[in-house]
C-alpha cells in the first residue's frame, strides 16, 4: 500500500460493469520521498474520498480483492482516508 492525494477526477460513462457505482480518481503519489511532480495514476474509489484528501491504496492483486467481483480489471483501489502520518516519529500530515 502508499500513501497518495487525490487531485483529480476520471468521468467515464462506458465502463466494466463491474465498476458501475464506483468513482474514478486521479491521484499522485505523496508517501515518504515522493516527488512533487510524481506522475499521476488512477485509482477506484471505494470510501468516497475528494479532491485534496491524502488516502491509502492498494495495489495489484489485492486491489482487485476490494472490488465488487474479482473479474474487475482493477490494479489500484482507495481503501481509506488518512488522518495523520506519523513519519520517524514526526507528524507529517494531519487533519485535525
Amino acid at each position: 500500500m502508499k500513501l497518495a492525494t487525490v487531485v483529480g477526477q476520471v468521468v467515464s460513462t462506458v465502463k466494466d460493469t463491474g465498476l458501475d457505482n464506483l468513482s474514478l480518481l486521479v491521484l499522485r503519489d505523496t508517501g515518504p520521498g515522493a516527488a512533487t511532480d510524481a506522475p499521476t495514476f488512477v485509482g477506484v474509489d471505494l470510501v468516497g474520498a475528494g479532491d485534496g484528501d491524502v488516502v491509502l491504496v492498494a495495489t495489484g492483486g489485492a486491489a482487485r480483492v476490494c472490488t465488487q467481483t474479482a473479474a474487475t480489471p482493477t490494479d489500484c483501489a482507495v481503501v481509506a482516508i488518512v488522518d495523520s502520518v506519523v513519519h520517524q516519529g514526526t507528524v507529517s500530515y494531519s487533519t485535525v
